[in-house]
């Protein structure tokens, strides 16, 4: 009976080291770990259309995530993006020992214009080659808000708008070149719109104005306006204003 007694904990301890994971297991575990947030993360950011080097390129700026392949145009297209992430996983490999294990899996992820939210990352073999390299998000030119609506004139009450008179002082703002300017006179009043150039499925970053006898006003329309197809960065915006929505 003593004997058995003795035997007890030795086979919990036997039968118990049979069902815990491995350090393998827990680092894989870990760096899956790693895979799903990203995932999570660019499947948030990239509901509307991105291309494959936007994709990428935020893929690569998530913690602990190497982007070693982007395939696919853009998320707008059948198969969206495919992208194959290197990711990484450490654990202790005892419980006193300060020695780590360490695994460097790679996983695939697809970005389409229909979420995968809750699909778990694929694991892959990782791809030959050097992680890919993006280059830096530009900064779109600045619109400048204060300047334009101290630059532009002031009519008095009867007073008549000169439409050329309105482009000389946004010429005098020296605006980046890329900022497509337009104006245009309609009922005795000149409407303005500065345009920051993007594609129809970005939100759109603009300035309008509205010079008239009496009146002097520059805005940027609600964001609600300047999501695509809102209609809200166009020179008929500045003319006749858009109700805001509710």
């Amino acid at each position: 009976m003593r004997r058995l007694i003795w035997l007890a904990p030795l086979l919990l301890l036997v039968v118990g080291c049979g069902v815990m994971p491995s350090s393998k297991d827990e680092a894989m575990a870990a760096a899956r770990e790693v895979a799903r947030k990203a995932n999570r993360q660019l499947q948030l950011s990239h509901q509307y259309m991105r291309t494959a080097e936007e994709v990428g390129r935020s893929a690569s700026l998530q913690d602990g995530v190497t982007v070693l392949r982007v395939t696919g145009t853009s998320t707008y297209d059948e198969d969206g993006i495919q992208l194959v992430l290197r990711t990484s996983g450490s654990v202790n490999e005892g419980w006193l020992s300060a020695k780590q294990y360490t695994v460097y899996p790679c996983f695939t992820v697809r970005v389409s214009r229909l979420p995968d939210w809750d699909k778990d990352p694929q694991p892959v073999d990782c791809p030959d080659g050097p992680p890919l390299v993006f280059s830096p998000l530009s900064q779109p030119p600045w619109l400048p808000y204060k300047e334009l609506h101290a630059a532009l004139p002031r009519i008095p009450k009867g007073g008549q708008v000169d439409e050329s008179e309105v482009r000389r002082s946004i010429t005098s703002l020296y605006l980046d070149p890329s900022i497509l300017i337009e104006t245009k006179t309609d009922a005795g009043r000149v409407g303005v719109l500065l345009l920051v150039p993007g594609n129809s499925f970005y939100e759109q970053s603009c300035l309008l104005a509205r010079v008239a006898p009496g009146a002097t006003e520059v805005w940027t329309p609600p964001r609600a306006q300047r999501i695509p197809d809102g209609d809200g960065c166009t020179i008929g915006n500045a003319l006749n204003p858009k109700p805001l929505p509710h």
